[in-house]
């Protein structure tokens, strides 16, 4: 997988957010700046959303990293139905306004990818985690422990963009995907993971440490 830099915007954004511009713009020559208003808060919205800042990776032995920014609506325990085991999991859940760019949780290497077509129902939802259109990863941790990585769907998410294949080495907090816009972001674990957070708790991408794999 290559490298996939892109400073404070993501790549993914760039035509929607030079439309959303052009718009304000043409009203405003045309119309006035009144009637423009809406387009240019339009525009600073779309903007905002596919911001994608850079993050610092902590240096905890075995840390689990968020994969996305957002709230967590879900730690326990579950069968892993990607890889038919019991697992924990923990679900991220990101609003229109987090940042949408996600990133690995763990060093490791890419065992397999599913794509499961499905609903756009709220991701807030337990029963989006099976229902929703979804993009699961496999990753198999540095330390052989296993790891799925779920990106699903929301109520108007419409599309989901992952960019890992099959035999990639991805680093923690290594951005593989996106979202558009608003969804949840799913982890499952192995049973012995020592977890860092509970429902409610408001994390971030790469910075915050969800688990702690078990040696």
């Amino acid at each position: 997988m290559s490298n996939y830099p892109h400073p404070l915007i993501a790549r993914e954004g760039w035509p929607f957010i030079a439309a959303a511009f052009l718009i304000a713009l043409l009203v405003n020559i045309y119309a006035g700046f009144l009637w423009a208003i809406f387009f240019w808060l339009m525009a600073v919205f779309v903007l905002q959303f596919f911001r994608d800042p850079p993050r610092e990776v902590p240096s905890v032995p075995n840390a689990v990293l968020s994969p996305a920014d957002g709230r967590i609506v879900a730690v326990e325990k579950v069968h892993d139905p990607y890889l038919k085991r019991d697992a924990v999991k923990i679900s991220v859940f990101m609003n229109v306004f987090n940042v949408h760019s996600n990133r690995s949780p763990v060093d490791g290497n890419v065992r397999n990818k599913w794509y499961f077509p499905g609903k756009f129902i709220n991701a807030d939802l337990p029963k989006a985690s099976l229902e929703n259109e979804r993009n699961a990863l496999w990753i198999k941790a540095d330390d052989g422990s296993d790891v799925t990585c779920v990106q699903v769907a929301g109520l108007i998410a419409k599309r989901i963009i992952c960019n890992a294949l099959p035999g990639d080495h991805l680093l923690r907090g290594q951005r593989f995907g996106f979202i558009r816009f608003g969804s949840r972001v799913d982890v499952y674990l192995p049973l012995d993971t020592k977890i860092n957070v509970n429902i409610g708790d408001k994390v971030h991408a790469t910075t915050t440490v969800l688990a702690e794999l078990r040696k």
